[in-house]
């Protein structure tokens, strides 16, 4: 049986909930969480002892222990990216297979040092929204889309990437501008790729499904709702990952997926304007 770490900001939340159970599922028993480190208790939860207790995983009290005990490493932290620097500098280092919670990172700097500290130390690493692996979106023919509007629920904050990332994962890394075109209630982002292609994401309730409208170049249209077992998959592509140590998701559509949602909350304070994104 291979051993997996969980490192987090605090342990009492929904990612770290539910992985162990599906890990250990999807895998045959052959991988499990068997220990874990949480910075802080969680403000409105369970304590990270009584968490783990639940859990029947073992309370670390360092996150150097975790990486001792453990062949492969989950950073969490997935509602407080701003913390993925901090946790993930020792597994980083440590050349054991890591997967890093969405959002990768606050920031396109820290992204981009991220992977760089992960390739100076041989240490196998990627990340990315669990939406990327619908099978209705894989089915998707990428060749000549020209416009996508994607909508669905949550914080731009937080929600964003789940719109973000498979809109890059179709259209490319080549997104050159952004422009704030929603309201308060209702976040939206406008995203101009190469050759005039373009993007929008849009922020509803949360009865509001995950959908993708594409337009092609050829003028037809189709509407692709993600309803299969994306987070199955996800974990199916974690699985394969731990195993190989090769990277699911190429390092540059990450590092470009952080940068249109930093850039997008800069839009935000400067609605209607484009703002240019760095190449």
């Amino acid at each position: 049986m291979r051993k997996i770490g969980f490192i987090d900001y605090y342990l009492d939340e929904w990612h770290a909930e539910k992985y162990p159970e599906w890990i250990d599922t999807a895998s045959g028993g052959n991988m499990k969480v068997t220990s874990a480190y949480g910075m802080i208790d969680s403000p409105n939860g369970r304590n990270n002892a009584q968490w783990c207790k639940d859990k029947g995983i073992e309370l670390r009290s360092t996150i150097e222990e975790v990486i001792q005990e453990s062949d492969y490493l989950i950073v969490l932290s997935p509602d407080n990216p701003e913390f993925h620097k901090e946790l993930s500098q020792l597994p980083l280092r440590s050349g054991k297979p890591t997967y890093i919670d969405k959002t990768f990172a606050p920031d396109r700097e820290t992204a981009t040092q991220l992977f760089e500290l992960a390739r100076e130390y041989g240490t196998p690493l990627y990340s990315s929204s669990a939406l990327r692996f619908a099978s209705e979106y894989i089915e998707i023919e990428r060749s000549g889309i020209e416009t996508i509007c994607s909508v669905g629920s949550g914080s731009f904050n937080n929600y964003s990437i789940h719109q973000i990332e498979p809109i890059v994962s179709l259209m490319g890394t080549e997104a050159t501008r952004v422009m704030y075109i929603g309201t308060k209630l209702s976040p939206a982002l406008l995203i101009e790729f190469s050759n005039g292609r373009q993007a929008t994401i849009n922020h509803f309730g949360p009865e509001c499904p995950f959908t993708l409208t594409l337009n092609y170049e050829s003028g037809q249209a189709k509407i692709v709702k993600p309803e299969s077992n994306f987070f199955g998959s996800f974990i199916d592509r974690m699985i394969q990952f731990f195993e190989s140590g090769e990277p699911v998701v190429d390092p540059a559509e990450t590092i470009a997926i952080i940068t249109i949602i930093e850039y997008g909350l800069k839009a935000a304070q400067t609605p209607h304007q484009w703002i240019e994104l760095p190449s």
